[in-house]
């Protein structure tokens, strides 16, 4: 009975130091995109930053040129939730989705591709990393083909 206890007991340090070793190695987790971008805060930056770069920019700002504050500040909120939830944020996009928001609106690939401009200069004002930069628009990429020509 000694004998059986001993093994018992070896095997259950045995099973404890390898739980430990195992807990030692993992660490937490690498934080998400939302996080490295700095969060909401962050997020809303540089959605406020690509906005004013938009109307600005004369490829695409006739298509905002209807708009009043309160549609501006919808659009940003939008777009904020949109990268919020797509980058692993507490956010839901609740808006329309992007075929829908875009269709009858024939927007060119020329068009998209000053959306694109537009958007790395909001991030680059805004010293977002190279990875987090690449990272959100590998995120936002595959919906060029809900916006653009429909």
């Amino acid at each position: 009975m000694g004998r059986t206890r001993a093994i018992g007991l070896g095997l259950a340090m045995l099973i404890a130091a390898l739980n430990l070793a195992a807990c030692a190695t993992m660490g937490d987790p690498p934080p998400t995109l939302y996080r490295r971008l700095g969060g909401r805060e962050g997020i809303s930056i540089v959605v406020a930053d690509f906005v004013t770069t938009m109307s600005g920019d004369s490829r695409v700002n006739a298509r905002f040129k209807d708009m009043k504050g309160p549609d501006i500040e919808k659009l940003k909120s939008n777009l904020s939730d949109q990268i919020c939830d797509a980058t692993g944020g507490p956010c839901s996009y609740l808006g329309r989705d992007m075929k829908t928001a875009h269709t009858g609106m024939k927007i060119s690939e020329a068009e998209w591709n000053a959306t694109v401009e537009n958007l790395v200069k909001a991030m680059d004002k805004n010293k977002v990393g190279p990875t987090e930069k690449s990272e959100l628009l590998g995120a936002l990429g595959p919906m060029k083909a809900d916006i653009v020509g429909q």
